[in-house]
């Protein structure tokens, strides 16, 4: 090609780019980025800046990321979540912070664009602050600070005339970075900034080296006219008393605005609108140049809407339009999506329990929760990974997850999966008791009353929060803002956030000072105001009163081998002695490493353990009783003792050996299911205290005409009827029913029994289906040990893409088919696909009965149908080709 083509052909390009900006466009920047340490770089940003300066042999950034993920994708680091590795990468504490601050660069094409259009770049989130340049120039004018504040910067007057652009970021770790001496939050200095807590160390993880410096979150660069939307924000307001399963629901109101940027030197009128049911609500708008101005559209009645609701009480209905701002007489200057979904949230104080009481659309919700750190320890978010972990969680059929205060404000994309999944959301603010001075501490560096103050920049706190509460207010599962874990914030920033920052900028939601304080949960039972934690005898959680909105309690969490083989090297792949808390037992460095908690006495009652297998499939079997035990203790007290539960935890950010209901790979354990049992919204259960059955209704309509059927089987597969009765239950509450206590005593006296409690609507449908196995009179699981072997036959149909049925029966005359583990697997490799979404797993199937389990999971492009493993209890593991 000739000089004067090329240049024919640079300059239609530029035209192309030009033209394109008048559209309102954002492209988010997640490749073509490169980094390189301070130590290496031995100029200035104003050069570095300049596209011609040379980068070509700096390191592939990954960008969202941090320094430690780029240099662990560029394999300079080994995998920190497998074994000791992490002991294998310098810790900024050691090395000092320039080790991890690095440049970052971007090359990008871009023009100015012609007439008043704007060009923007758009930070989500750095760690801990920067600096900032484009073609020598310097963005800006002060280092910015905060992990979480946003950074938005008009750039239309920095592009190149030719074109090509160069970014320059330089990123500075947090200071101080803390030391990670084996605290919560190690010496607690990390919290002395505006950031996440976590990242010097827990005793659930291990500290992350780079304490996560870096450009965390999305880059995007945007293109609008000479207005551009910023912060909408849409309040429904629903009166009155609502019912999900209601034919027609009764007009809401539904109130809009959002902040408007003229950019440009001339005064701009126009009108700001959006579009719902085929109508459209719209303002007139004048705009002095160069101002920012908050418009408050015209409220709007919304005729038979579609109402959004929790997990387990209805339908999560969202809307999906969009505000536009059109100048008068000329082309839309810009546009941002308005996704919301219609309800109402209040709060009252139940009497009886003494906590607070959450309504959704007039209706009380009783809370079962679990609490979140963070998805990736290292921020590796991403929309898919989102999903499925929030997609678990409905499936644990659990209504909120608890956001703790010491990770992150949760990003978008979560509250997104949340929104679709039904998962009210309970965000705490950036404070722990441990780091912010509740406790004396002899691991803390500075005194309770110092570390009351933290973090030094109060004002820094205060205008992140604001930033962040902007940020999120439109989700519909954004239920509950809180001042911190266990903590409040220090005065003047307890002071901003309730009587100044939420209610001009959110004032339909309830905020609690602290995530146990008195206005969420009355303690009168002394103590810190939640757990217990670890390991309980299953009559805990239904006999002894705890607190009233519990905001923590839990119990263990270990996978099975499958989980501990992708991080245990195989030397320490042993089995722990199981010991109580107050022994010393053996435990392999790297399971210790790993923040494992004691089984104690749980799994002995199962017979010896014989080899790792063996421990983590025992294991299984109590994850399953501790969890479903936990939620029908608190369900069983529900507006007499409890307005809500939330487990200490349901997930890990890594490869932790506690707390989680998936392992950080996206594999399932029998937590999941036990849960999902114990959660159900219609659940019938059994009060081991009482000897009692009980019904669980969770949803709003009394359920009438249910068959009650109460069965028991032996070992030998022996089926008994103890009675079948037809109930009601009323909306909202639990209820006993039958006594059947000393029957149950008696027959498992010997070897233990299976107990089997079912309910059955008048089309013979089971609503409600679980299965107890009961020890023996000494407490041990005698029968079991000695069970026969089921004869499970096994059918699994491609029924559409990515969608699998499985059909398990069970020979009559035999025994129970117990606790059989289900799990799709690549034909190949023999390893299990991940993540696959169960309707049920951990399964039992009584002598001449049959389950049907549904399997969804995403395949692969061009890969082969999977095979299926069915291991049990009593079933040898099966493979098999899917149909």
């Amino acid at each position: 090609m000739g000089k004067r083509a090329a240049s024919i052909l640079t300059v239609f390009l530029l035209l192309l780019v030009s033209t394109a900006t008048q559209a309102q466009t954002e492209e988010e920047w997640n490749s073509g980025w490169k980094c390189q340490s301070i130590g290496k770089v031995k100029t200035d940003g104003e050069k570095i800046s300049q596209p011609s300066y040379p980068v070509h042999d700096w390191l592939e950034a990954t960008v969202p990321g941090t320094v430690l993920t780029t240099q662990i994708n560029n394999h300079l680091v080994p995998d920190p979540f497998y074994g000791l590795n992490n002991e294998k990468i310098p810790d900024i504490y050691t090395t000092g912070r320039d080790y991890y601050t690095y440049w970052f660069v971007k090359d990008f094409t871009a023009a100015a664009p012609s007439g008043d259009g704007q060009v923007w770049l758009n930070f989500r989130g750095v760690n801990y602050s920067c600096d900032i340049w484009l073609n020598g120039h310097r963005l800006n004018s002060r280092t910015h600070y905060g992990m979480y504040l946003r950074q938005s910067y008009n750039i239309t007057h920095w592009l190149s005339a030719k074109g090509a652009n160069r970014l320059a970021v330089i990123v500075y770790p947090p200071d101080p970075v803390g030391n990670p001496n084996g605290g919560q939050g190690g010496d607690g200095e990390i919290s002395r900034g505006v950031g996440h807590q976590y990242a010097a160390g827990w005793d659930w993880i291990q500290p992350i080296r780079d304490r996560n410096t870096g450009i965390w979150d999305k880059v995007t660069f945007q293109h609008t006219g000479s207005v551009r939307i910023t912060n909408p924000h849409v309040i429904t307001l629903v009166p009155g008393i609502r019912y999900p399963d209601a034919a027609d629901q009764a007009p809401v109101q539904l109130q809009v605005s959002a902040t408007l940027e003229n950019a440009s030197d001339a005064a701009v009128n126009g009108t700001l609108r959006y579009e719902i049911d085929g109508q459209t609500v719209s303002v007139p708008v004048a705009l002095p140049a160069h101002t920012t101005s908050d418009v408050q559209l015209p409220d709007y009645t919304l005729h038979h809407p579609r109402l959004w609701w929790p997990n387990g009480y209805g339908q999560q209905a969202l809307y999906h339009t969009a505000l536009v701002f059109e100048p008068t007489g000329a082309a839309v200057s810009d546009k941002t999506a308005l996704d919301f979904g219609v309800r109402q949230l209040t709060t009252s104080w139940n009497t009886a329990t003494q906590s607070r009481q959450l309504e959704v659309n007039g209706q009380k919700i009783f809370i079962k929760g679990g609490n979140w750190i963070v998805s990736d320890e290292l921020l590796r978010f991403s929309p898919g990974r989102y999903d499925a972990e929030i997609r678990f969680h409905r499936d644990m059929n659990l209504n909120l997850i608890r956001v703790w205060g010491g990770g992150i404000t949760e990003r978008p994309e979560f509250y997104s999966a949340c929104d679709r999944y039904g998962l009210l959301v309970f965000q705490d603010f950036w404070n722990s008791g441990d780091c912010n001075g509740r406790w004396e501490d002899p691991m803390k560096k500075e005194d309770q009353w110092t570390r009351r103050k933290y973090p030094d920049d109060h004002a820094l706190f205060i205008t992140s929060a604001a930033d962040q509460i902007k940020m999120l207010r439109n989700h519909p599962s954004l239920a509950f803002w809180c001042g911190g874990n266990e903590i409040t914030p220090p005065a003047d920033i307890l002071a901003a956030l309730k009587d100044s920052l939420l209610p001009v900028l959110d004032n339909t939601r309830c905020f609690f000072d602290y995530s146990n304080s008195d206005s969420m949960s009355l303690n009168n039972l002394g103590g810190n105001g939640d757990g217990p934690y670890g390991i309980q005898p299953l009559s805990t959680f239904w006999a002894k009163r705890t607190f009233p909105f519990n905001s923590e309690v839990g119990s263990v969490g270990t996978g099975d081998l499958e989980s501990l083989q992708r991080f245990l090297p195989k030397e320490d792949q042993v089995p722990p002695t199981e010991v109580d808390r107050s022994e010393h037992g053996k435990i392999d460095p790297v399971w210790d490493y790993h923040k494992y908690i004691s089984y104690e006495h749980a799994l002995e009652p199962y017979g010896p353990i014989k080899d790792l297998r063996d421990f983590s499939e025992k294991a299984q079997l109590v994850n399953y009783d501790q969890y479903r035990a936990l939620m029908e203790g608190f369900s069983a007290h529900m507006w007499s003792w409890y307005t809500g539960t939330i487990i200490w935890k349901t997930q890990n950010p890594w490869t932790a050996l506690r707390g989680q209901m998936y392992d950080y790979y996206l594999d399932v354990n029998a937590c999941l299911y036990g849960l999902h049992n114990g959660s159900a919204p219609l659940h019938i259960m059994y009060d081991p205290i009482n000897g009692m059955t009980m019904i669980v209704n969770n949803t709003f309509r009394t359920q009438r005409d249910l068959m009650m059927q109460v069965r028991t089987i032996d070992m030998a597969g022996n089926t008994k009827l103890l009675t079948q009765q037809f109930f009601e239950v009323g909306p909202t509450v639990a209820k006993n029913y039958l006594p059947i206590g000393k029957a149950i005593d008696q027959l498992r006296k010997r070897e233990g029994i299976f107990l089997s409690l079912r309910l059955v609507d008048t089309q013979g449908q089971q609503v409600s289906d679980n299965l107890y196995w009961l020890p023996d009179s000494t407490g041990v699981y005698s029968g079991l040990q000695r069970i026969n072997a089921a004869k499970l036959t096994v059918e699994a149909h491609e029924t559409k893409k990515g969608h699998i049925t499985v059909s398990l029966q069970n020979a009559a005359g035999g025994p129970v088919a117990f606790f059989n583990r289900l799990s799709l697997i690549d034909p190949k490799t023999q390893q299990r696909l991940l993540p696959v979404f169960y309707s049920d797993n951990y399964v039992s199937v009584l002598p001449g009965e049959s389950k049907t389990i549904e399997m969804d999971y995403t395949p692969k492009s061009g890969a082969a149908l999977p095979q299926l493993s069915v291991r049990g209890w009593n079933v040898k593991e099966t493979i098999l080709s899917i149909k």
